[in-house]
């Protein structure tokens, strides 16, 4: 499907017991499987054993695909690290897999990067200038490298960190495994999520808060944007040095990306969603006898328009969870296909009826051109389109995978003509002015809609 991508998730633990973590990476990386779905790997290593202990595995593939039990009875430790990929920066490639290990002077090093960079090609070219060979396309290789050089004239890890955080600009939510400590860093912004969560002796760092409760953590706050978190076996200590007065949380965490069952940043995932169908049914009223939402993402503001409305909530489409991923079929019509191989209308449900379909966004308008086709197909006299987010008119620069202004079907179209193009009875889009109260009144990047970009690009 022509849908947004994330750029990824990140796990991060640490038990100070001694205990084995790796069961809980793997499980934690299972419930951020839906942050990216092309690559992840895992790192772990033994605190009290040798520097340079460290143990990897990545590649291609799903958790369950990459991670398998024989893999994973070959590693041990007590801290690791995990990532999903997505790619937006680097080729879909083996080597562009995370988490990065790293073997230099000070001994090992292990990140993994959620987000990206702006100015990825200065630091790269300071790099190479003094001699550096990179083995991927990626921007995270690129922080790695710098936090290797910066550890070399720094009295400890975290120190070198900060001095690696204070040149990058863009998007960025970090793990770093070092032999003896985990740290996570937050982009001054927030552009991008971080949470903290514990259980007995064991901490915690992670995308959302979903991940904590897959491996019986309890949420115990936010990472703050511009901080970095430091577990080591004296506990937990946190830096707010890259802190600022600005923050600018990403609008598509609420809308789209983040899991139903995550709170971020104080804000539950489901109300957000609820909300904002709400705000559409009070911007765009329309006669009809069922609401619907485009599995999975536009259920839970097809629930909200149908609450605001009071017209009845139903579920017209049934949703093949065994189907292959629909976004790594070679040609577009391939992905069309793959659309009636994933989804399937109840005709029973919608037969007849007037239908007002609530779906996350709109791309390129294939996806969306399709189901109502469907819907017709299977006897719905009308079907009114609204969705959770304003038109896509600019590219976002810090992670999610926006395509360029010509693949942005609104940045060439009226809403009347891609209602007409769709094959819609009507069609509206969420209001600008409705995001914030969507999302808990929280400050907002909503750059990909109004191009007021937080920072310079």
């Amino acid at each position: 499907m022509a849908e947004l991508k994330e750029a990824c998730g990140v796990f991060g633990i640490y038990d100070l017991d001694g205990g084995n973590v790796v069961p809980a990476v793997y499980y934690g990386l299972t419930a951020l499987q839906h942050r990216g779905q092309e690559s992840c790997g895992l790192a772990v290593s033994d605190t009290e054993g040798e520097i340079g202990n460290i143990r990897f595995h990545k590649d291609l593939g799903l958790v369950s695909e990459v991670l398998r039990q024989e893999t994973l009875e070959k590693m041990s430790g007590n801290l690791g690290i995990g990532h999903v990929r997505y790619s937006t920066t680097g080729a879909s490639v083996a080597e562009n897999a995370q988490p990065l290990v790293l073997s230099y002077i000070k001994g090992t090093l292990a990140l993994a990067h959620n987000g990206n960079l702006i100015n990825t090609k200065e630091l790269k070219w300071e790099l190479i200038q003094n001699g550096a060979v990179f083995h991927t396309t990626t921007d995270s290789e690129v922080i790695a490298f710098h936090i290797a050089r910066e550890r070399v004239h720094s009295g400890s890890v975290e120190e070198a960190v900060l001095k690696t955080a204070r040149k990058l600009k863009g998007a960025y939510g970090l793990v770093i495994m070092s032999p003896r400590k985990l740290i996570g860093v937050r982009d001054p912004y927030g552009l991008k999520p971080l949470c903290i969560g514990k259980r007995d002796h064991t901490y915690v760092l992670a995308s959302e808060s979903c991940a904590l409760a897959s491996v019986g953590a309890e949420f115990i706050r936010d990472v703050e944007p511009g901080e970095m978190v430091i577990i080591s076996r004296d506990g937990i200590r946190s830096n707010r040095e890259l802190a600022g007065e600005k923050t600018a949380h990403c609008v598509f965490e609420y809308i789209y990306f983040a899991r139903l069952d995550s709170v971020l940043d104080g804000v539950g995932i489901y109300d957000a969603r609820i909300r904002g169908g709400k705000s559409l049914a009070r911007s765009y009223p329309v006669e009809a006898d069922l609401v619907t939402g485009v599995p999975e993402s536009g259920i839970p503001a097809a629930k909200g328009y149908s609450e605001e409305s009071g017209i009845p909530f139903g579920l017209a489409f049934y949703k093949n969870s065994y189907i292959g991923r629909t976004f790594i079929k070679p040609t577009q019509k391939e992905r069309e296909s793959s659309v009636h191989m994933k989804l399937s209308v109840l005709e029973s449900v919608v037969k007849g009826k007037r239908i007002v379909l609530v779906d996350d966004s709109i791309v390129r308008g294939t996806t969306i051109a399709n189901l109502i086709h469907m819907l017709k197909k299977a006897g719905a006299r009308e079907v009114h389109v609204r969705i959770s987010s304003p038109p896509f008119l600019h590219p976002c620069y810090f992670g999610t995978d926006v395509p360029s202004n010509d693949q942005l079907i609104a940045s060439s179209h009226s809403t009347e003509e891609i209602c007409h193009m769709i094959g819609a009875d009507s069609l509206g889009y969420m209001k600008l002015e409705y995001l914030e109260g969507m999302a808990g009144g929280l400050p907002l990047c909503r750059a990909c809609f109004d191009g007021n970009y937080p920072m310079k690009i």
